[in-house]
This record gives C-alpha cells, sequence and structure tokens, in this order.
C-alpha cells in the first residue's frame, strides 16, 4: 500500500506552493496526494428551523463551488502529472478537520501552505499552520 499525503488548500498561492512541494515528493515515493479545502462552519443554536434550513441549503451551494472552484481546478492540474490525486471538502474548524482527514485516510505527512498574515490577526485568531503543528498526529510540513 502507497503512502498518503494530505494537502491543505485554500486557493491562495502558499497553498499553490504547498501542493507543488507534496506533488515533488509523493512523485519520488509513489504517494498518494489527498487536497482538502475546508469552509470555517460554525452551528447557530438561535436561529429558527427555517433559518437552519435554508443555511444548510446556503452550505451545499457553498460546498459546490468551493469544490469546483478550488479543489477540481488542483486536482485537474496535478492529474497532468503523473501523481495519483484525490480532492474534498469539509465544513468545520480547519485544523481539526484537517487533523480528522489525515485519521481517516491513514496519511503519514501533512502538507500546508503559509499565508504570511500579520502579527496582529495571527494573534487574534490564530493561524492553521501553528494549530496543526499543535494538534497533528503525522509529522506537518509548513510550506512558505
Amino acid at each position: 500500500m502507497s503512502e498518503t499525503y494530505v494537502v491543505g488548500i485554500d486557493g491562495s498561492e502558499g497553498s499553490v506552493r504547498a501542493v507543488q512541494f507534496a506533488v515533488d515528493h509523493a512523485s519520488k515515493t509513489k504517494a498518494v496526494v489527498k487536497v482538502i479545502h475546508v469552509l470555517e462552519w460554525s452551528p447557530y443554536t438561535f436561529l429558527t428551523n427555517e433559518e437552519l434550513a435554508e443555511r444548510h441549503k446556503r452550505r451545499r451551494e457553498e460546498l459546490e463551488r468551493a469544490k469546483t472552484a478550488i479543489v477540481d481546478l488542483v486536482v485537474k492540474k496535478i492529474n497532468e502529472q503523473d501523481v495519483s490525486i484525490e480532492g474534498e471538502v469539509r465544513y468545520g474548524h480547519v485544523a481539526e478537520q484537517l487533523q480528522q482527514y489525515c485519521e481517516e485516510t491513514g496519511a503519514g505527512h501533512m502538507y500546508i501552505g503559509r499565508h504570511g498574515g500579520g502579527a496582529i490577526s495571527t494573534r487574534i485568531f490564530g493561524s492553521v499552520p501553528g494549530a496543526l503543528v499543535q494538534i497533528s498526529n503525522v509529522p506537518v510540513t509548513v510550506v512558505p
């Protein structure tokens, strides 16, 4: 069985570099690359049933748009190379979903791009790479 690499993507230049870095490694090791885009999702418990139904409808639409606009483009581009690649889109806390996806797929390594956000925004909101380094059960490569 071949090794699996997970790459968190968001459409940024950093995630493009992370995908290419993972693909370069996968081409040498014959690993499977699985890219995943996570849309932040927080449940609103104070909404009415009708508002929740509308929100879930929008959620499905957002998932479809993200798959088409982000994941499918990456998969199509990498399919032109000699590397096995699959894509996934999920909702939830980004770092937690990436870690969970690694566990589900049996991934042996995770790659993620670094945005280089401002110091203030990182202090207030945290960073996905920083959180992954703290919670991940597999090695995490943060690609600049």
